[in-house]
């Protein structure tokens, strides 16, 4: 483990060790799956994870992203990079960001591009398996979603029809369509997903009701008060958990003490 600015680099193996320690107080409903296409495998020299890093994120500063746009970055050699705050939602999928975690996977993935080698073909499986089984996703086309099943300018999803990006590659896992992930990604996931230690927080906890929140920004706190230390800060349009009330605050954390003003909290029907 490896960390430079605000970015860590883990290996595969360290991957769920590190995801067990993170407060994520965000609702998380699916993975965005994408291919950088630039940077692709020619770019990548073993030693430059953060050097990519940092360029992918001025890329997306320039482009008016408040910060790097995904979650996780893998690499050719099987590593990945953090990224953007896990109680941040990205800015990966027009029409499908809230409640998403995105991965970036450096390469182009497109027919005649770059082919996925088997350290990072194993690295994208694990992370995969081990996101879906920390925050309870299904492993289906629901809970894992493609950036080519997404038009682009409606922002919504069509399967692969109108105005869409090739995104994760028309040769990602066999190819980009649904069929595709059906046929190559979810075989492997489901193995993957047998031997995967990481536990899902929210399994034995009852919802008691689910929200966004309304306001720029909103503090979470260790305790029912605005005298409790904060522990992080959530953004407009963020979806949480209610999992416990006392007067007018929700807990959102369905084992920690995650507390969050509820007034700020525009309650979903």
């Amino acid at each position: 483990m490896e960390t430079k600015g605000k970015y860590t680099l883990l290996s595969v193996n360290e991957f769920d060790k590190w995801l067990k320690i993170q407060n994520v107080s965000r609702k998380i409903n699916f993975i965005q799956h994408h291919h950088t296409w630039s940077p692709s495998y020619k770019q990548f020299k073993a030693n430059n994870h953060f050097l990519l890093q940092e360029s992918m994120r001025d890329s997306h500063l320039e482009r008016g992203f408040s910060e790097i746009a995904q979650h996780f970055t893998t690499f050719p050699d099987g590593k990945i990079c953090t990224g953007r705050s896990l109680n941040q939602i990205p800015a990966g999928i027009k029409g499908a960001n809230t409640g998403a975690i995105c991965i970036e996977n450096v390469g182009n993935f497109d027919i005649d591009g770059d082919l996925i080698n088997a350290q990072h073909r194993e690295s994208i499986i694990t992370v995969t398996a081990v996101l879906l089984k920390r925050f309870g996703i299904n492993p289906d086309a629901n809970g894992i979603i493609y950036h080519h099943w997404y038009d682009l300018n409606t922002g919504k999803r069509t399967d692969g029809s109108g105005s869409t990006k090739s995104c994760p590659g028309t040769n990602f896992f066999g190819g980009n369509t649904i069929k595709n992930f059906n046929d190559n990604f979810i075989s492997p996931l489901l193995s993957a997903l047998k031997s995967t230690t990481i536990k899902n927080d929210s399994a034995s906890a009852k919802i008691l009701q689910t929200g966004s929140v309304a306001a720029d920004e909103l503090n979470v706190r260790s305790g029912p008060s605005s005298q409790n230390n904060m522990l992080d800060t959530l953004y407009r349009a963020v979806e949480v958990n209610c999992y416990e009330v006392k007067g007018s605050w929700w807990r959102i954390h369905p084992n920690k003490s995650h507390w969050v003003y509820s007034k700020y909290i525009a309650v979903s029907n």
